[in-house]
């Protein structure tokens, strides 16, 4: 099994203290730094935008990992880029020409990944999986933190990691919302790569050990 990737969101971070808490996961041993961009169109709520992103990438020493909750993705992909974005997340359901959004990402110079909501199928997906670095499976309705896990997630990885075995083996599969260590491991054995934590990690009393243990789930 491949290393498990972890990815703290920032969503749950003290916004007094951001800097901080990016120097917490710049001393950890995360992989990214998670950012969810929300506009209160394509999701009921609103979260914050480039001008944080450029912030948080002036400290920040892992890769930002920026999950756009938006619709109209395609008009910001150069400025996310610009902001300091290493991988860039659109959803499925915010594109209707998803190849051509997915394109423009990787032409900028990110890596591209596509996000489904709970009720997505993974089969969608089918015909350009293969154009795909990663992608990211919602184990939550999108839009607010600290909510419960979806169990039928466990069963949509399984799907999408037969599908990316088939057709793009280096692509991850990337879970956001509701993971802790139990579901964690759960997921990593259907075959998940990367957890997004929130709320998981910045509400421990020890961030830097739980990052360590979700790790080794």
């Amino acid at each position: 099994m491949s290393e498990i990737l972890v990815a703290p969101s920032i969503l749950s971070a003290d916004f007094n203290n951001l800097g901080n808490d990016i120097q917490m996961i710049n001393s950890s041993e995360a992989n990214y730094i998670h950012c969810d961009v929300m506009d209160g169109v394509f999701v009921p709520n609103i979260s914050f935008g480039i001008p944080i992103i450029e912030h948080v990438k002036k400290i920040a020493t892992k890769p930002l990992d920026v999950h756009l909750m938006i619709v109209n993705p395609d008009q910001y992909i150069e400025k996310f880029k610009k902001a300091g974005a290493s991988i860039l997340t659109v959803h499925y359901e915010a594109c209707p020409h998803l190849h051509r959004t997915v394109n423009q990402i990787k032409q900028a110079g990110m890596k591209a990944s596509v996000c489904l909501n709970p009720h997505t199928p993974v089969h969608l997906l089918e015909d350009f999986i293969s154009e795909l670095d990663m992608v990211l499976l919602m184990s939550v309705n999108p839009g607010f933190g600290g909510q419960i896990f979806i169990e039928n997630t466990y069963e949509k990885v399984r799907k999408l990691r037969k599908l990316i075995d088939q057709k793009n083996p280096s692509c991850l599969i990337e879970v956001d919302g509701g993971v802790n260590y139990e579901t964690g491991a759960k997921l990593v054995e259907a075959g998940a790569n990367v957890l997004v934590a929130g709320s998981f990690v910045f509400g421990a009393d020890d961030p830097l050990d739980t990052i360590h243990k979700l790790k080794l789930v």
